[in-house]
């Protein structure tokens, strides 16, 4: 099991490296439902992650020989792929000289969210996300290749997903320990994600890509 877990340390570390969702979730900490809400993002986010884990250890990607399959491979491929044009898409779409960096529309509105909503939100960034998705996939493939029992795959997803939501719980847990003295901490973090939000993508997806089309190569040759 520690085995299954250092191979998919790096996956959960590129799910956990998202801009977006702490940005949001830390957004949701200065509205008026700033605990309800944030927690509720947080459960959203662990389930999102916990059910599309499950999913692919149950589907299973591993051949009749124990291995990884060539479908798994392709897989891979195709989440290395699309990684490098995210890449692409992250560094043209870039804020330029004084331009302000844009965030996606629906972050105007989340002083009106309700719980549920919050849930949902946090659902659909970890579970739907490219990104994510494509992570968790691959890292789940190859847990489900390491002669695991039943028991030490979930073990290994229950580890993935904790290391996967540090930097989304992060922000929670300090507004619940210090209130509003965590303010000051929250609006510089928000800030600074917002400002280089591009650039930590881009550098992400390219590092990601590289090893997702590799790790793909390397199964299916």
């Amino acid at each position: 099991m520690g085995a299954a877990i250092g191979e998919i340390l790096g996956n959960a570390v590129g799910v956990a490296i998202s801009p977006v969702p702490i940005i949001a979730v830390i957004l949701m900490l200065f509205t008026a439902r700033a605990a309800s809400n944030s927690l509720a993002f947080l459960s959203g986010w662990l389930i999102g992650l916990s059910v599309a884990g499950l999913v692919v250890l149950a589907v299973g990607l591993e051949s009749s020989q124990g291995e990884e399959s060539t479908t798994s491979g392709w897989i891979k491929i195709v989440i290395g792929v699309l990684f490098l044009g995210l890449a692409v898409k992250q560094w043209s779409s870039r804020p330029t000289g004084d331009e302000e960096p844009t965030m996606p529309g629906w972050m105007a509105s989340i002083d009106q969210f309700t719980a549920p909503k919050s849930f949902g939100s946090g659902f659909l960034l970890s579970a739907v996300n490219p990104k994510n998705l494509g992570l968790t996939i691959a890292a789940m493939a190859k847990v489900s290749t390491s002669g695991l029992s039943t028991a030490e795959e979930i073990g290994t997803l229950v580890v993935f997903v904790l290391i996967a939501s540090l930097t989304v719980a992060a922000p929670v847990l300090l507004n619940l320990i210090l209130g509003a003295r965590a303010q000051p901490t929250l609006t510089t973090m928000k800030d600074w994600l917002a400002e280089n939000n591009s650039t930590v993508m881009t550098v992400l997806f390219v590092v990601l890509g590289a090893k997702m089309l590799g790790d793909g190569i390397a199964v299916v040759a």
